[in-house]
């Protein structure tokens, strides 16, 4: 069991920073909110944090 919960941190980590590198603190923030929002079961905030990632991703499209 703690080699799944290392190796979940890891990708999670890793991801964390891979959203920071490619799309910046903005990206970092939509992120956190939307695991805030998903944790507290608040579907504003998660709603919000999905918003503002998929603005960020469809960005250079618009």
């Amino acid at each position: 069991m703690p080699v799944l919960a290392l190796v979940s941190a890891v990708f999670v980590i890793a991801f964390e920073q891979i959203v920071q590198w490619k799309y910046g603190a903005t990206g970092i923030v939509g992120l956190l909110l939307l695991t805030i929002g998903i944790k507290a079961k608040s579907p504003s905030v998660s709603s919000a944090g999905a918003v503002l990632l998929a603005l960020l991703v469809a960005g250079p499209a618009l």
